[in-house]
């Protein structure tokens, strides 16, 4: 019998936090992740189930929206939902049987890592970590861009809460830039 002991995207048993400053640079371990896309000629039909599953108007582009189950646009009829892990464990089978022949999903919870950064002051922080205008962002904004040359979302929960999804297979990259641009800004 195997004695396999799940870890985090860091390696640890338990979710690291990190304080710099006034911003708490936290890791989130306790949500799925699924990508849905629209099949062909099904957009408008996997728009309107991607509205009934979180309860919100599916995201526009640059937008994320929803509440226990909420959904980002990542392109043309294309979201990524997050979900709690303790009831979405399964949550790309949930979203198969949710959508039908209407969208594709795809697991993505083990292919990504998640760090908030919590507290006043992101704007500054994430100028200097990557080129988008954060600075205006009052939440429900997402977008892709690249951190610390890696592909990642930005995601604005509310002005003092920003998350980035980022590579798993880059988690320490990813959060030791995130701390030296904390270090740096604050």
């Amino acid at each position: 019998m195997h004695d396999l002991i799940p870890i985090t995207p860091l390696g640890g048993q338990a979710p690291r936090v990190d304080t710099v400053g006034a911003v708490t640079v936290t890791e989130v371990t306790d949500r799925a992740l699924a990508s849905v896309a629209a099949r062909m000629g099904a957009e408008k039909a996997a728009g309107e189930t991607l509205s009934k599953t979180i309860g919100a108007q599916a995201p526009a582009p640059s937008r994320l929206a929803g509440d226990t189950l909420s959904a980002f646009w990542t392109g043309p009829d294309q979201w990524m939902i997050e979900a709690p892990i303790d009831t979405h464990e399964d949550l790309a089978k949930q979203l198969v049987a949710a959508f039908g022949s209407t969208a594709s999903a795809t697991e993505q919870t083990d292919a990504w890592c998640r760090f908030d950064l919590s507290g006043p002051h992101l704007p500054q922080v994430m100028e200097i970590l990557c080129p988008v205008d954060t600075h205006i962002w009052r939440g429900g904004e997402a977008t892709r861009t690249s951190i610390d040359h890696l592909g990642c979302f930005l995601l604005c929960r509310d002005p003092q809460t920003f998350s980035v999804i980022g590579p798993r297979s880059s988690a320490g990259s990813l959060h030791h830039a995130l701390l030296t641009a904390c270090r740096a800004a604050l």
